[in-house]
């Protein structure tokens, strides 16, 4: 028997949002941002940014998580930088890549299999698995066991072949044009 509107509209969502366009990790922490609003525990893992970077939308999430502690309404939000502030454009001096992805890997995998929130956003998760600092097919496995309705929305350029067909939803940004084409810098407020 076909699943009820009722079952289909709970089922869990592996999200992608990739592409060389500007706006997809916006895009997810929007969609954090309404599920926030109905009451859902949301999971932020970072696996590039550095927590030193003071991004709006880390501001935005603490303020919302703060709100929901005093007041009740919304959710709870937990923020999490995985590493040390690796990047994806050069290497980081004295830390191994590999090895901080693998372990901020493990503490999300912990969390799915306790069911810790309804939504994970893995921020800029694309590049470990492009780098081959993660094993796809093991991601893609522990995905594919979560329990629960636990929805996950993973960001990022050069999202592996392998994960965008195991996605429910992908979403490609398309660059048609940006300042950094003429060598402008990013723009605080626009690109972070």
């Amino acid at each position: 028997m076909a699943p009820s509107t009722r079952e289909r509209r709970t089922q869990p969502r592996l999200i992608v949002h990739t592409g060389d366009g500007k706006g997809k990790s916006t895009a997810a922490f929007g969609l954090g941002l309404r599920g926030w609003a109905q009451g859902w525990s949301i999971g932020v893992y970072q696996f590039v940014k550095s927590g030193k970077w003071a991004t709006g939308e880390r501001a935005a999430y603490a303020a919302l998580a703060d709100r929901h502690r005093t007041t009740g309404e919304g959710g709870p939000i937990e923020w999490h930088t995985m590493g040390a502030g690796w990047t994806w454009l050069r290497a980081t001096e004295g830390l191994d890549q590999a090895e901080l992805a693998r372990e901020g890997w493990r503490h999300v995998a912990d969390a799915l299999a306790e069911q810790t929130h309804d939504l994970v956003i893995l921020d800029e998760f694309t590049y470990p698995l492009a780098n081959g600092w993660l094993e796809v097919d093991d991601v893609l496995a522990t995905l594919a066991a979560r329990p629960g309705t636990q929805h996950v929305v993973i960001t990022g350029r050069r999202a592996p072949q392998a994960l965008l067909d195991a996605a429910d939803l992908i979403t490609e940004m398309t660059k048609i044009t940006h300042p950094f084409d003429q060598g402008a810098r990013g723009q605080a407020g626009i690109e972070w």
